[in-house]
């Protein structure tokens, strides 16, 4: 049962830190050194031919020597459980961005609606890849409710999923994984054949998750046409994962997301996820904030009893 526990208190303790403090723009994050090592790797390899097979093994190598580090970092740390915990802890709260994630989406509803639709405009840029420039005050808020559920899969339950299966080492590999998606998985002249590897790992490493934060989504809000949009829109997006949170949220919600924006100065047409087209009012941003709230708790407490009961019955 010690095991186990070296397992569970990390995951509580990490869960309650980022509940707590979020991401501060100022403190050192593990992220920002795999996106050094990214660019640095990119811009090294991403040259010449072979291109898809230099980024294929830039990604390779990298969450190999990720997985490695920390599962590495742990075996010494077992030797000291105190520190082990510490230390695990304090990882399990980079792991996490639910915080920063429903702090995000609030500001922008804030800003909005307090300084107007250019301001709100500009704080979306910061949470989203797609021009912001042009859009409406009804499209900034269906942006914010589509990152929020697209992003609850990525940055809370993935990780929560990842340390379920593998510890420290398996939620860091996989936040090495999300992080180079998000660096090289473009569709553009540089990154088309460098970043496909990277994008297709993440398409797979998210292929559970993704499922997995819908059903729990509909859980936690008991929506029955929530659950009926995970399988009549979830498979619709353009991408094989993020649909199927958007369609638990927008059938939670009763509206609709998607339609075409632009990306990197192209038009995109993504396809509509959900029936109502209606109004998103300002207060709407609560309800969403406490759907992530009860779905992050919802896997933290599915993760720590799995947890338990794999270790009552191994004896671990």
């Amino acid at each position: 049962m010690a095991e186990v526990v070296l397992l569970i208190v990390p995951l509580i303790a990490g869960y309650l830190l980022d509940l707590w403090l979020g991401d501060p723009d100022n403190w050192p994050h593990p992220v920002r050194a795999f996106g050094n090592a990214i660019a640095f790797g990119e811009k090294w390899l991403n040259r010449g031919r072979y291109r898809f097979a230099r980024g294929a093994m830039l990604s390779v190598v990298l969450v190999v020597m990720v997985f490695a580090f920390f599962y590495g970092l742990n075996v010494m740390l077992l030797q000291l459980p105190a520190l082990y915990l510490i230390v695990n802890s304090i990882l399990v709260y980079y792991g996490l961005a639910n915080h920063s994630l429903i702090a995000e989406g609030r500001k922008v509803f804030s800003v909005l609606e307090n300084e107007g639709l250019e301001a709100g405009r500009k704080q979306l840029s910061r949470i989203v890849g797609r021009d912001t420039s042009k859009l409406n005050a009804q499209q900034v808020r269906i942006a914010v409710l589509e990152t929020m559920s697209e992003n609850l899969s990525d940055g809370v339950i993935a990780p929560l999923f990842y340390y379920a299966l593998a510890g420290i080492p398996g939620m860091m590999a996989y936040k090495m994984i999300n992080t180079m998606d998000s660096m090289l998985g473009y569709r553009s002249e540089r990154y088309e054949w460098f970043g496909k590897f990277a994008a297709r790992l993440d398409d797979v490493a998210n292929f559970v998750p993704a499922r997995l934060t819908a059903l729990l989504m509909v859980l936690v809000t008991g929506s029955g046409r929530g659950l009926r949009f995970v399988f009549k829109f979830g498979h619709k997006h353009k991408s094989p994962n993020a649909g199927y949170p958007e369609a638990a949220l927008a059938g939670i919600l009763d509206c609709r997301f998607g339609g075409p924006n632009v990306y990197h100065g192209k038009l995109m047409e993504k396809p509509f996820i959900g029936e109502n087209d209606r109004v998103i009012e300002p207060q709407e941003i609560m309800r969403a904030a406490r759907v992530n709230q009860w779905t992050c708790l919802m896997m933290v407490v599915i993760v720590s009893l799995t947890l338990l009961g794999l270790g009552a019955a191994y004896h671990l």
